[in-house]
């Protein structure tokens, strides 16, 4: 029999399902300390005290903490030092190793809330915040789920791990690729990976699409305002460029559909969207500006490609339309520098940590579960493409449309469906309970 569809005791089940209910406002506690903590990248800031309040906190249930700064990488410095904790406990012996992993930071709050988005407010069964649902809520879920098997102490073999890793938002350079690099995500220490982001409690989300992002810079000759024909104008030379996107590029790109889950249904097709543009003069400046022709527009594209999609189709067809350009506009000239690739990733849908995860969502919510992948990339690269481990899923709590946000929340019935969903699941992958 696998060791994914052996059933835990009913009575084991009953008893940890009713503790973790007994822990309500201790989830939600836990919770409003990590958005109270405002972890916002960039730059980076809070990193240490959030490693510490989780680190600390399964310390003293009897976890062995490691704090791990990701030196070197990306975005790492002394003022913004890129501190990951990971926390382990073992079990009664060998056996396998469930990890859950979550990301501290958050991106900043922008317009637009009605509440403080750093003060954890409790309402109508939500719970508010940056970071509520994309994924302290998540990660809150997490460490009360692992808490209960251990206030069951239920005799699990092998190990179980929790880790708050860094710099997600950003592409997680210093976090998890950066522990992967040195083995924390790699057999034989750890075997099955959840990642509790926000992909809607009922789902399980096996990968996501890929993303390529670049900076195309347009160069012009630069020339009196008075006089734009004795220079040549950056802007108008993207300007033409984006015009092409919008007449050519994206009528192809909304045809493309993709076998993979993908939601919301709008993310099933290729997409593109331009991240920034600055042209001319510099940001900043005070007072009145100089009449100048811009010899300089930059624009920073963010390409999602589907599996069906080749890179080296999705790149050259940005360099035909700035190849374009370049014929059609004499002293027009550009530069494409490339910023972040991840191909797409996908879990088997009959993997280990899959199935068990649709086991346990169908007992607690009465329902199936719903295979997803995620319109974004997250953490699960890493680990696939470094740690070479291919047994690793998000899932988690959180509202996916709600990610970024403002008023993001994450309902707090939600959260606690989710904890006996992961302390189930990490129960059911592990075996040999007793």
């Amino acid at each position: 029999m696998a060791l994914d569809s052996v059933d835990i005791p009913v009575a084991t089940i009953d008893r940890l399902f009713a503790r973790i209910e007994a822990r309500r406002d201790d989830l939600v506690a836990l919770a409003r300390d990590l958005i109270r903590l405002p972890t916002v990248n960039p730059p980076g800031e809070a990193y240490r005290p959030c490693a510490e309040l989780i680190g600390e906190r399964l310390r003293g249930r009897g976890f062995a903490i490691e704090y791990l700064r990701g030196a070197g990488a990306p975005g790492d410095s002394d003022r913004h030092p890129r501190t990951n904790v990971v926390a382990r406990i073992e079990g009664r012996g060998p056996g396998r190793c469930v990890h859950f992993n979550g990301h501290i930071d958050v991106v900043e709050p922008g317009q637009g809330w009605t509440v403080d988005p750093f003060a954890g407010i409790v309402r109508d069964g939500r719970l508010y915040g940056r970071g509520a649902c994309d994924m302290k809520g998540g990660i809150a879920a997490s460490i009360l789920a692992v808490e209960a098997i251990l206030d069951e102490s239920i005799a699990f073999p092998g190990a179980i791990e929790i880790s708050g890793t860094v710099d997600e938002e950003s592409g997680g350079l210093a976090g998890v690729a950066w522990l992967a690099g040195r083995g924390y995500f790699s057999r034989p220490r750890v075997d099955h990976v959840i990642i509790p982001e926000p992909l809607n409690v009922d789902c399980v989300c096996l990968g996501h699409r890929g993303v390529w992002w670049a900076e195309i810079e347009m160069k012009g000759r630069i020339g009196h305002g008075s006089m734009p024909f004795l220079g040549v104008s950056a802007v108008r030379g993207m300007a033409a460029f984006l015009a092409y996107v919008e007449c050519e590029l994206y009528p192809a790109l909304d045809k493309r559909r993709t076998r993979m889950p993908v939601i919301p249904e709008g993310a099933r097709a290729s997409t593109l969207n331009y991240n920034s543009i600055h042209g001319g003069l510099a940001e900043g400046w005070a007072g009145v500006p100089s009449p100048l022709v811009a010899d300089s527009c930059r624009l920073v594209i963010d390409r999602r490609f589907l599996v069906e999609e080749k890179l080296d189709d999705v790149k050259q067809e940005i360099v035909e339309l700035l190849e374009r350009v370049k014929r059609e506009r004499p002293g027009i000239d550009y530069d494409l520098r490339e910023i972040m690739t991840f191909h797409p990733t996908m879990t088997e849908p009959d993997a280990p940590v899959v199935r068990a995860l649709g086991a346990e969502i169908a007992r607690v919510l009465g329902r199936p579960a719903t295979h997803v992948a995620s319109p974004g990339t997250y953490d699960q690269k890493h680990i696939a493409r470094i740690g070479h481990l291919h047994d690793c899923v998000a899932y988690g709590p959180g509202i996916l449309e709600l990610a970024h946000q403002p008023d993001e929340f994450v309902v707090i019935d939600d959260m606690i469906a989710s904890a006996k969903v992961m302390a189930a699941t990490a129960l059911r992958l592990l075996g040999g309970w007793d």
